[in-house]
């Protein structure tokens, strides 16, 4: 029995040497060379073009859940046309994200905000050098319970008179905020101290960036915050548009008036229309990849990734995930900055909240 089973596999092994001398034969007036190309400059489009660069190894990513959804579809649809490079993407909000990055833990970190001048440093003193590549434009969505039918709309004031810090133990019930409001406890819930979206909000809606009460539930897990929201009557929350495009059903989004008619009039509800056409202020932002300079020249599948992640050709995956593309002058000047290896940020200032990436890049 051993040696007939012996038999018939070295009869697939000859059959198969003559097809594959065969096939070499075929193909030998013909050049295969794709040495000559740079490193990672496979087809970024993803691997549906047939060519697929044989890389190798792991990418490490961690930073802000907002940005979270749309590297996750980045690197799914990369480790399918390159099975043998392993993407990992965690989730510590953006303040713990460049703990890790300026640490040397991470080669790219996801940002909902520009590095902060505090983090800056830290990336300095540790050698760390970073390109700076926007990817995206974000909305964060005010939402209340579906249980809730007074409330449609607030004003930027009224936000910040519910999370001003002097709000803190003294604003508790919804008529607080508004007189025709009914008797109801305010519950407030939202990102933590390290998510870049508190920054922002409290940067837009406060006026002071990390300016907050802090007697509201924190988490920089924004399915805890849905969820929170969601069963709550009285609960008032905040987080980005790609989550509540997801949860729609479970948690109503508000219309925001900034009292500005150049905006729009009136109470604009957050959606890619309103963020595309700039009427949905003043929670309307870009969005960031940081990436180790260092990881991009030595890894060439930290490069292939990248300029994958910043193909135009892929930004469908950026409306999957239900945020905005940026166009196509602002991908060419993002690849640039990748291309050129310019380090450091277009925001020393720190804060978006205004400014048009057009502007800066």
């Amino acid at each position: 029995m051993v040696a007939k089973q012996d038999a018939r596999v070295l009869v697939r092994l000859l059959l198969t040497a003559v097809v594959v001398t065969s096939l070499t034969a075929c193909n030998s007036g013909e050049s295969t060379d794709s040495s000559a190309a740079p490193p990672g400059e496979a087809s970024a489009a993803g691997a549906s073009d047939g060519v697929k660069e044989q890389l190798s190894g792991t990418i490490p990513i961690d930073g802000s859940s907002t940005v979270f959804p749309i590297t996750e579809a980045m690197a799914e649809e990369f480790q399918g046309g390159h099975p043998d490079v392993r993407v990992t993407v965690g989730i510590s909000g953006t303040g713990g994200g460049f703990k890790k990055f300026c640490n040397g833990e991470t080669d790219i970190s996801n940002a909902s905000r520009p590095i902060k001048e505090s983090e800056r440093i830290a990336c300095d003193e540790a050698g760390i050098e970073y390109i700076e590549l926007p990817v995206a434009y974000d909305a964060i969505s005010v939402v209340v319970s579906p249980s809730n039918h007074w409330v449609g709309c607030l004003t930027v004031e009224e936000l910040a008179t519910a999370w001003h810090p002097d709000a803190q133990g003294k604003l508790s019930n919804w008529n607080q905020v508004r007189s025709e409001f009914p008797d109801q406890g305010l519950n407030l819930y939202g990102p933590g101290t390290d998510s870049g979206t508190f920054d922002y909000f409290t940067d837009a809606i406060v006026g002071d960036e990390g300016a907050s009460r802090g007697d509201y539930t924190a988490s920089e897990d924004d399915n805890v915050i849905v969820q929170g929201v969601a069963n709550d009557v009285g609960g008032l929350g905040y987080f980005g548009l790609a989550y509540y495009e997801e949860n729609q059903g479970r948690v109503k989004a508000l219309g925001i008036d900034d009292g500005d008619a150049a905006n729009g009039n009136g109470c604009i509800e957050p959606s890619t229309a309103t963020v595309e056409n700039g009427t949905y202020q003043p929670l309307a932002r870009p969005i960031f990849i940081y990436v180790k300079k260092s990881a991009v020249e030595e890894k060439p599948e930290v490069q292939a990734f990248v300029e994958f992640y910043l193909n135009a050709q892929n930004r469908g995956l950026v409306a999957e995930v239900g945020y905005v593309a940026i166009g196509d002058s602002l991908y060419e000047k993002t690849r640039a900055r990748l291309n050129e290896r310019k380090i450091g940020t277009a925001f020393p200032e720190g804060s978006t909240v205004g400014v048009k990436l057009t502007d800066v890049l």
